[in-house]
This record gives C-alpha cells, sequence and structure tokens, in this order.
C-alpha cells in the first residue's frame, strides 16, 4: 500500500465515509506512516520560527521539531495505554486491546491531521512576527484543539460505531451499563492523557527554540503549567 493509498485511508475517516476504525489490527499499523509524515510536518512549520529569526543552529532546530512532534504523540500513548486497559477491563468492558488500539489509532489520525492543517498558520505567523512568548501560546492552542477534537471524536466512535472486538458489537455494548461505564472510563482517560501530553511537551522542549544556543532538549525545572501561565503573563504584560 502506498503513502497516497494510507492518507486516503485517513480521508475517508475524517470525512465520516469510514464509519468504523480499521477492522484489522495491520489495517491500524497501515494509518501510522501517514500520521508521522503528517506529525513532521508540523513540527517543521514550528521549526521554521527560528529559521525566519535567525536564531543560532534554526535548521537543527527545525529537524529537531520535526522529529519530537510525532514522538510526543507516540510517547504520550505509550505511557497512557497501559492505564486505559486496566481501567477499561476493571469496569467490565469487553473492548479487547487490539480494539482499543484501533480506535486509539483513528483518534489519533484525526487529531494529528488537524494539527497538521494548522501547520500553515503556524508558519504565516513565524515569518511575521518576532514574538517568541506569542508563538509558544499559538502552538499550545493548536495542539489543545487538535487533542480536543480528536479525542471527542473517539467519544463518539465509542458510542455509534459498530466495532466488533472478539466476537462482540461495540453499538450494543455502548447501551449496557458496561458500555456506560467504559464511556466514563475514556473520559477521565482523555483527561489524563491531555496532562501526560502536555507534560510530555515540556520534556520534549525546545520546539520552536529560544533567543540562547540550540539545544535538542532543556533542563527537567518546573512544568508545562507554570511555564505557560509566566508566558501568558509575559504576553499579556508586553
Amino acid at each position: 500500500m502506498t503513502i497516497l493509498q494510507r492518507f486516503a485511508e485517513l480521508d475517508q475517516i475524517l470525512r465520516g465515509e469510514e464509519r468504523q476504525p480499521p477492522r484489522e489490527q495491520s489495517g491500524a499499523i497501515r494509518l501510522w506512516p501517514a500520521l508521522i509524515a503528517l506529525a513532521m510536518f508540523y513540527g517543521l512549520c514550528m521549526g521554521s520560527f527560528a529559521v525566519v529569526s535567525g536564531r543560532a543552529g534554526a535548521w537543527r532546530q527545525m529537524v529537531s521539531a520535526a522529529i519530537k512532534v510525532p514522538a510526543q504523540f507516540a510517547l504520550t500513548l505509550l505511557v497512557t495505554f497501559p492505564s486505559l486497559y486496566v481501567f477499561n477491563a476493571l469496569v467490565g468492558s469487553r473492548l479487547g486491546i487490539r480494539s482499543l488500539a484501533r480506535l486509539l489509532t483513528a483518534a489519533m489520525g484525526v487529531s494529528i491531521a488537524l494539527l497538521a492543517s494548522f501547520g500553515t498558520i503556524i508558519a504565516f505567523f513565524s515569518f511575521t512576527t518576532d514574538s517568541h512568548p506569542f508563538m509558544v501560546v499559538l502552538n499550545v492552542i493548536a495542539f489543545g484543539v487538535s487533542g480536543i477534537l480528536g479525542l471527542s471524536f473517539l467519544l463518539r466512535m465509542l458510542k455509534r460505531v459498530p466495532v466488533r472486538s472478539e466476537g462482540a458489537d461495540m453499538q450494543a455494548e455502548a447501551c449496557t451499563p458496561a458500555g456506560r461505564s467504559a464511556t466514563i472510563v475514556f473520559r477521565i482517560w482523555l483527561i489524563v492523557f491531555a496532562l501526560v501530553g502536555a507534560q510530555m511537551s515540556w520534556v520534549l522542549r525546545p520546539f520552536i527554540g529560544g533567543e540562547a544556543e540550540f539545544a535538542l532538549f532543556r533542563s527537567r525545572g518546573s512544568n508545562f503549567f507554570e511555564a505557560l501561565y509566566h508566558l501568558v503573563m509575559k504576553l499579556i504584560g508586553g
């Protein structure tokens, strides 16, 4: 299957023509090259700010961001997936690990596609402003919006899309107490995923570079939420 066919599968999910995630595990795996390519595209757009600003090591920053964005999604999923599987089993849901993986692949597809669609907007502002705090906040907003919409898609799919897993019809299950419990678990997990994803971005920073010399990573001090608060205050205060 070519990369164009993988993008075509993703397009069907985005348009709602594909009413269920890939039926087979291999179908879910086939989507990931397209998702990685889209995430890398957004990373390049993020890193363009360092190039336009003429910062030291700008091109290395651009390449670094292109690698870090897909890594952020993959590592966040790796950290949070075990908790989702255990919570899912505890509430008695019949969704197996393969079904969960297919659901999450479809949701990540929507989220990453939305994020990539913001890439040209990020690049535009990279060429038209020299405010580092503004660019950081703008990227946080882009990640936030794409994440919320992508994970909301996951909840809708959980409720409405018939996916057979180990002989179970997920749509029928969604109407049972176990199905409702699974939905609650997914909602809790979405919060966990968002928190871990936010902190993961802090661990992997910098993405768009800074005034200092190029560095692949920064020190671990502080956290995402504290840093974002100070950036917003700095932006508001001028």
